[in-house]
């Protein structure tokens, strides 16, 4: 694999990453996302409602490049059997990173307000799933992956009283020995993004004019699909376009992510891949540190954000354990004694995200630099 395929690919993560941060920091900082949802047409305005629609790209473009990761990692090992392994295992580790490392950073205590199961526990499962999966021949497999990004909007109709189908195609909240469970990415279809990023592997091999015109058309005939399907209002979306404004149109379902969802991210963010094939930058240049270093990353910002909300917080309101929680951007409630005019504009929360990314940039450029010196096994998990 070439160094310069690599590069596009950590730079296109990389950039997501930066954009991820600000979906959190809405969570924590902007006070109008603590009264209602940034989707909600009622009382949204365009700057806030784009303000969450373009970190809609971040889990489909995570889960893709995963799956796009795994088919490169299986050129360095010994056969199906070893990556197999490797994904059993890695699968596993992200879904304990998810029960424990990430829940606790979203609440600060123990037990959590809500046990959350979102994009790393979909990884997790989603790799556990691959690790069969990749036993298929590549053409079974593209056609399974594309069916399931395809046809599993048929289902949306099915009310099955399960809890093997919520966890494979429903967003479900329940209670876990007391504690409220929010599963907000069941498995259906992100087991079949991540099949068809291993899939994507196969053309980033290809040579370089190929794969440039290969992105370019494949991410431009999704997104022309997601326009032409979400005006025509037949189907891909249990939420349909109700025709009343721009913001409808790009308001598609996320839990589970529908048809149209993918679409509308997945097809901007391939062409977006092929564009930048050609582009060069230097070692240390910021989203190609952060794109080599996910997880990391991932794990850092979330203590970082919310480190800083409890320092905010108690410097305005005097008391140091009122964000040792999670916001009610969150849960969706305000608890008892919690300020009802928590939070900061829209702008100011802005401010906060760039300072936050800059101040990313020095730990994660340390990271990379040891994960290149280390041979620790461990660091192949981070």
């Amino acid at each position: 694999m070439s160094k310069q395929r690599l590069d596009s690919i950590d730079l296109l993560r990389g950039l997501v990453m930066i954009v991820m941060v600000l979906d959190h920091l809405r969570d924590f900082f902007h006070a109008g996302s603590q009264q209602f949802s940034p989707e909600d047409l009622t009382k949204t305005d365009a700057v806030l409602f784009f303000t969450r629609w373009i970190t809609h790209f971040c889990a489909p473009v995570f889960v893709l490049l995963a799956g796009a990761g795994i088919s490169f990692s299986s050129l360095s090992r010994d056969g199906n059997r070893a990556v197999s392994r490797f994904l059993i295992t890695r699968g596993l580790w992200l879904i304990f990173l998810e029960l424990t490392v990430l829940n606790f950073a979203f609440s600060f205590r123990v037990p959590y307000d809500i046990l959350l199961l979102q994009v790393i526990w979909a990884i997790g499962w989603s790799m556990i799933a691959m690790a069969g999966l990749i036993w298929l021949p590549r053409r079974v497999l593209a056609v399974l992956a594309i069916a399931m990004i395809l046809l599993h909007n048929t289902t949306d109709g099915l009310q099955i009283a399960s809890p093997v189908w919520e966890f494979l195609h429903v967003m479900s909240f329940g209670n876990f020995r007391g504690m409220p469970v929010l599963l907000a990415y069941p498995l259906i279809p992100w087991v079949g993004v991540m099949a068809a990023g291993f899939c994507l592997g196969d053309v980033m091999r290809l040579e370089p004019d190929r794969r440039r015109t290969a992105l370019l058309r494949i991410g431009s005939g999704m997104t022309m699909a997601f326009v032409v399907l979400r005006f025509l209002n037949i189907y891909g979306d249990p939420g349909p376009w109700d025709g009343s404004s721009l913001l409808s149109f790009f308001r598609a379902t996320k839990y589970p992510p529908s048809l149209i969802y993918l679409l509308m991210t997945l097809g901007p963010s391939l062409f977006l891949l092929g564009w930048i094939d050609r582009t060069r930058v230097a070692e240390f240049h910021p989203m190609r540190v952060f794109g080599r270093v996910p997880m990391f990353y991932y794990l850092l910002h979330f203590y970082l954000v919310h480190a800083l909300a409890v320092v905010l917080a108690g410097l305005r309101y005097g008391d140091w354990t009122l964000l040792l929680r999670m916001p009610p951007a969150i849960t969706g409630e305000f608890p008892p004694g919690f300020p009802q005019d928590y939070g900061y504009s829209l702008g100011m929360t802005y401010l906060i995200w760039a300072a936050l990314v800059v101040a990313l940039y020095p730990p994660c450029r340390w990271y990379m630099q040891f994960k290149q010196r280390s041979r620790a096994a461990w660091t192949g998990y981070l």
